[in-house]
């Protein structure tokens, strides 16, 4: 347990397992688990005003503003579940979304402790996530070559056809990493100008990977 808030950004291409690793750390640490997503459909499905506001740019296939995802953003860190701190799983994705969140916890007199940067090498990302059939009916992932199906093309759990998303799609994938790439530099050169940037081999084991990660941390969690 951290005897103050801790704050700790958790970056890495897609398909690098941020999504599984920050959740073990916010366990580990007692943190509350942010990520841009969750924030947005917890909004729109509370049918709150800034859930509303979002829902409009959602379904027009437009970006949801970075000052409105900052007022979401707000409205959590002040909430009494991110007194002990938060992991912000893939967020900030820009240097002017860190600008955001820096604002946002100075105002609680807080900061970002450590930057956990996971390095999965293309190669990977792309064997990962191209690999990867989804059950349209009960929403099951398998991957053809580390989690393949009893049966194949089937999924285990309800018998349905298994399918690849159109966002797994080696064509797709290849466009978000270069995106990905283009806007993760500067915030890289950002965080390692203070000192609070470590970088992680995330292509190992995930249980290898989480504590070689709290390794990363060392003495900031103490």
């Amino acid at each position: 347990m951290v005897t103050r808030a801790l704050d700790v950004i958790l970056l890495g291409p897609p398909g690098a397992g941020k999504g599984t690793q920050a959740k073990r750390i916010a366990a580990a640490f007692e943190l509350l688990h942010i990520s841009t997503g969750d924030l947005l459909r917890d909004e729109v499905a509370k049918d709150t005003s800034l859930g509303e506001e979002a829902k409009g740019y959602m379904n027009r296939g437009e970006l949801v503003p970075d000052a409105l995802v900052g007022k979401m953003l707000a409205k959590r860190l002040h909430s009494q579940q991110a007194a002990l701190g938060c992991v912000y799983d893939g967020y900030p994705r820009t240097t002017a979304q860190a600008v955001l969140l820096d604002g946002l916890l100075s105002e609680l007199n807080r900061r970002v402790d450590v930057v956990l940067y996971l390095g999965v090498p293309d190669a990977d990302i792309l064997a990962r996530i191209t690999g990867r059939r989804s059950c349209p009916t009960c929403g099951a992932v398998h991957h053809v070559v580390t989690l393949p199906p009893i049966a194949e093309g089937v999924c285990d759990r309800c018998g349905a056809a298994l399918v690849q998303r159109n966002d797994d799609r080696e064509g797709v994938v290849r466009e978000r990493l270069r995106v990905y790439g283009e806007h993760t530099a500067p915030l890289l050169k950002y965080y390692n100008a203070r000192r609070i940037l470590r970088e992680v081999d995330g292509a190992v084991a995930p249980d290898e990977v989480f504590r070689r990660l709290r390794e990363a941390m060392g003495n900031v969690s103490a």
